[in-house]
């Protein structure tokens, strides 16, 4: 395929990888892939997270879990795309991963995909304890309760998601369990602003309070609106109830010891900059999460997060035609991964290793054509990735291949008027502890 492997006149003429006459023997220059070099050691969990750890920078930017997308193909692509943003798991329910004998479906991630958090699902500290100590055996740098989630298939299965904020004290019996299963490693929160009634500026502080207090957890990942248990939708959990950014301001300013990162409203790495520069009487947040923006437009979204939000000297990705090379490569090397069906289809399958692609153009004249163009090859049951893009390949203009990420300036950001400065003890908002 021409068009994929065409030498680039902006590109240096003895880069090989642009310079190969085709896809194929184009993806003999790309980085092999290879397990975590973790998740066969024997070292102790608390030894190989920590080890993990060490070598990652700070949670500036964040893609959010989110259940059914950003799976473990998802975050390849936007590794590509972004080196130094951190990638989080689906949330994985406890029980799912100490009962199912191969774990490698779940937590099986590429060594490259590091800085990357799994986030966990559960209200049982036994439980919680005893998958932590099984996904450190995979070398992620954190772990995450998910404390937010108001999905139905969360939130009423087994009393956890959002509806652990009504808890706090099980909340941190559950993370002090886990961090002594892992020793030193890394247990976060991620939360709302409230549930139900129990919304006020108050609880919400005692619930931070609680959890630190009984657990150590010192990051909390804050979705900046309360959740409605019954007569919501997840989806209209995510627009309906008002956001309130200031709120996660004000507990950096009465937490000034915690760490606290923003999550809700923010759709892009030049946004997420204008958080992170925000400051208001001394009081800022120490990062940004950003949700279905990063799924729904991966390349606006992260393509300049290396440079807008990292400071580094150059962004991952020159351009979506060198991470579609990279991409195809993983790809092709991942199918069947993890054997084969009744049917004899494979697992994971080309169309499901092939779906993050199908963002990869959004916003673009060509955009809405690069889909149908993938779902057509799809059609055929092409036996690699590398078919699928060849096709596809074909409606896409190659200034638009070849377009590198878009600088800006991170533009205006302001926030509410602050709560009152909250002084309560632990002891005297106690909400369902």
């Amino acid at each position: 395929m021409q068009r994929v492997a065409s030498l680039h006149p902006s590109l240096p003429a003895n880069n090989r990888i642009w310079t190969c006459r085709s896809l194929v023997s184009l993806l003999d220059f790309a980085p092999r892939l290879s397990p975590s070099p973790l998740s066969s050691s024997r070292c102790s969990p608390s030894a190989r997270m920590a080890v993990t750890s060490a070598h990652q920078g700070p949670q500036l930017l964040s893609v959010a879990p989110m259940m059914d997308w950003t799976d473990v193909h998802y975050r390849q692509m936007a590794r590509l795309i972004s080196k130094h943003t951190w990638l989080y798991t689906e949330m994985v329910v406890d029980q799912t991963i100490i009962h199912n004998p191969i774990t490698d479906r779940f937590l099986w991630f590429p060594p490259e995909q590091r800085p990357i958090v799994c986030q966990l699902g559960g209200s049982d500290p036994a439980k919680l304890a005893a998958a932590a100590a099984i996904v450190a055996r995979y070398g992620y740098d954190e772990i995450n309760l998910n404390c937010g989630c108001p999905s139905d298939r969360v939130a009423g299965a087994g009393c956890f998601g959002a509806s652990l904020m009504l808890q706090p004290a099980n909340v941190a019996t559950c993370c002090a369990a886990m961090r002594q299963a892992l020793g030193s490693a890394a247990v976060t929160v991620k939360c709302r602003l409230g549930v139900d009634d129990v919304d006020s500026y108050e609880a919400l502080c005692n619930f931070i309070r609680v959890v630190h207090e009984g657990s150590g957890v010192s990051h909390f990942i804050m979705h900046a609106r309360k959740c409605l248990l019954n007569g919501l939708s997840p989806h209209e959990n995510r627009t309906i109830p008002p956001l309130r950014h200031e709120w996660v301001w004000a507990l950096n300013r009465d937490f000034p010891h915690l760490e606290f990162s923003l999550n809700g409203g923010l759709d892009s790495c030049h946004q997420a900059a204008a958080a992170l520069q925000h400051s208001v009487d001394g009081a800022s947040i120490h990062g940004v999460m950003i949700g279905r923006a990063a799924y729904n437009h991966p390349w606006a979204c992260l393509a300049d997060a290396d440079i807008a939000v990292f400071g580094a000297e150059t962004n991952a990705a020159t351009s979506r035609r060198e991470v579609l090379a990279k991409y195809v490569e993983y790809a092709d090397a991942v199918v069947g991964r993890f054997g084969m069906k009744p049917d004899g289809s494979k697992t994971p399958n080309v169309r499901t290793v092939a779906r993050p692609l199908l963002n990869l153009f959004v916003g673009e004249p060509s955009g809405r054509k690069w889909r149908r163009m993938l779902d057509v090859a799809l059609l055929k049951k092409p036996a690699t990735v590398a078919e699928v893009v060849e096709e596809a390949i074909k409606c896409v203009p190659d200034h638009v291949l070849d377009a590198p990420p878009k600088r800006q300036m991170p533009p205006v950001f302001s926030i509410g008027q602050f709560p009152p400065p909250n002084r309560l003890k632990s002891e005297t908002v106690m909400v369902g502890a």
